[in-house]
């Protein structure tokens, strides 16, 4: 996870009230056009780094995603969308997506090779 925040996301932290935090924890609640997002850096009791996406209306695109990835990790990081097993989902949020990153203590997310997932070009 980036070191500091992009400022359109600082913009939109939530300061008071239950979900506030100061500026520039890494972690907090925040409010960026029609997203928010729940961030948080992870811990030593929860090795992930973590970004919930939610919208009023509907789930977020891919594109969206790929955005908010964009806000909060490098172009060359690798982060994941998990789907667990059935016996473990959890929704709070009918139109909530997450982004998910193990510490680096935890190793590297294992990818397919690029070419199992299509031609270059």
């Amino acid at each position: 996870m980036r070191e500091r925040f992009q400022s359109i996301v600082e913009r939109g932290r939530l300061l008071t009230g239950p979900y506030g935090s100061h500026k520039r924890d890494r972690f907090g609640w925040f409010e960026v056009g029609a997203f928010r997002l729940m961030v948080s850096d992870g811990s030593p009791e929860m090795p992930w780094e973590h970004v919930s996406v939610s919208l009023a209306s509907r789930i977020p695109t891919w594109e969206e995603m790929s955005l908010v990835k964009s806000w909060f990790w490098g172009e060359e990081e690798a982060v994941m969308q998990l789907h667990p097993p059935e016996a473990d989902y959890i929704n709070q949020h009918p139109n909530c997506l997450h982004l998910w990153k193990p510490w680096p203590q935890a190793g590297a997310i294992p990818l397919p090779p690029t070419s199992a997932v299509g031609l270059r070009g």
